[in-house]
């Protein structure tokens, strides 16, 4: 498994899911003008076991309230995708199908739009119990 995960082809592969998006940003386009360079640098750190993850860096969002943000850099979030490309498959049917977080095809508005649909279910007698 650990072969599959250190493979150029699937290191590529992360590397087209990690900027997907995000494509115009300096840190990407440093990364993609030597690109066969840095994933095959990449590669060889994996195999050889002298990959160290990088530092986060730091920023605060404000959308419906303020949060910390940490990113990982653009080369660790590419190791990121080609670890969940091979242990993916082989964990996803694993979960049960009401897991929704971080998972492809799911995600909080998937969840709340599954919360409701049980919530409808439940006749106003239940919900009276429950309350109690």
């Amino acid at each position: 498994m650990f072969k599959k995960i250190c493979s150029f082809e699937n290191l590529h592969s992360a590397y087209r899911k990690a900027r997907k998006c995000k494509r115009y940003r300096d840190e990407i386009l440093a990364f993609s003008f030597n690109l066969e360079e840095n994933l095959l640098k990449l590669k060889k750190e994996l195999e050889t076991q002298t990959y160290r993850h990088g530092g986060y860096r730091e920023f605060i969002v404000n959308d419906s309230k303020k949060r910390t943000i940490k990113a990982a850099s653009f080369r660790d979030r590419a190791v990121h995708h080609a670890l969940c490309n091979i242990i993916e498959p082989i964990f996803e049917p694993t979960f049960i199908f009401d897991s929704y977080a971080c998972r492809p095809g799911k995600g909080t508005h998937k969840a709340v739009k599954r919360l409701r649909t049980f919530l409808r279910s439940l006749t106003l007698t239940e919900r009276e119990r429950e309350r109690e």
